[in-house]
């Protein structure tokens, strides 16, 4: 999910004409469609020219933001240099690993592997953030997620059928978005540009990471395939690009704690689209444990909601983490 790491809910005055509960339904189809879109997209594509083709679209989006609202780049050398980093954990690298994972996994299990992200960041914020202590009740969010996961991934029959590497890939996704948050409190509070400017740069030195990676992996297409094409762009467009700026604003209306709520949404959309529109296979235990995990994911979350009163520190660059 998102880190929700930015300014407290703006006043009715600013608020959208759109309803923020249609926005946070869009959003909610946007990231849940992304995993449904990377599985066509590697199906004319590498992995690493999906991750490319999709940065590339979203920064295009989020530079138009930029020109529309005249906002600038930060300055700070500094600063360019905390945002590449974070733009590696939050950017090429888990989406270049749900690339890679969806070629031999189902894009139902990589949508629900993506939930496990506020577990992993529970884990880790105990160890890296002082302010974050775990309490009962997240320490048992905590082990229920990881039931969870077991559950969907049939721990009881050996992981059979299961492909190991993809999954673990898809895994290793989820986990590198809380090490990015944690590196962006750590590093980008208190920067003075506004979230825009931080969260368009941010994709920016995205684009370029896989603009110099991609080549040394992958040849040239000689073909653009249409489907494959178009579900890149659109996964740039609007997963990349388009979903960063409804969660901006949703965060800036509601406040973090209703935004987030939107990582429990995900899953169930991504794996409805995985099973209807492309016809992949769903066994008992996936939903089942996705159902756990989420209920794990919600209980490791339960400090935030109730502290929503109290604004935490801005960040401006929360929405960039998700598919």
């Amino acid at each position: 999910m998102p880190d929700a790491e930015t300014s407290a809910p703006a006043s009715p005055a600013r608020r959208r004409a759109l309803d923020w509960r249609v926005r946070f339904a869009a959003l909610s189809l946007i990231w849940g469609f992304s995993f449904l879109l990377i599985k066509v997209g590697t199906d004319g594509y590498a992995p690493f020219q999906v991750t490319f083709g999709r940065l590339l679209a979203g920064t295009a989006v989020l530079a138009v933001a930029m020109a529309v609202r005249r906002e600038k780049p930060p300055r700070s050398g500094r600063t360019w240099g905390h945002l590449f980093v974070a733009a590696f954990f939050l950017n090429a690298l888990p989406f270049s690993l749900f690339a890679y994972a969806e070629l031999t996994i189902p894009s139902t299990l990589a949508g629900i592997c993506n939930a496990t992200s506020p577990l992993w960041g529970m884990a880790l914020s105990v160890v890296a953030l002082s302010e974050d202590r775990p309490t009962r009740r997240r320490v048992a969010g905590l082990g229920m997620g990881f039931i969870g996961v077991l559950t969907v991934l049939g721990a009881w029959q050996g992981f059979s059928g299961l492909d190991v590497t993809g999954t673990a890939m898809a895994l290793l996704a989820s986990l590198s978005y809380p090490v990015g948050w944690i590196y962006v409190r750590r590093t980008l509070a208190g920067t003075g540009s506004s979230a825009l400017a931080l969260t368009g740069s941010q994709l920016f030195l995205g684009t370029v990471q896989l603009a110099l990676v991609t080549p040394a992996f992958t040849s040239t297409p000689d073909q653009f395939p249409l489907l494959p094409t178009l579900a890149v762009i659109a996964l740039g467009a609007l997963g990349t690009g388009l979903a960063v700026l409804l969660q901006y604003g949703l965060v800036q209306e509601v406040g973090p704690t209703t935004a987030q709520m939107v990582t429990y949404f995900i899953p169930v959309i991504a794996t409805a689209a995985g099973v209807t529109l492309l016809g992949e296979q769903l066994s008992w235990n996936t939903p089942v444990g996705a159902v756990v995990v989420l209920a794990g994911a919600a209980l490791t979350q339960s400090r935030a909601r109730a502290s929503a009163a109290t604004p935490r520190r801005a960040t401006g660059i929360g929405p960039l983490s998700r598919n």
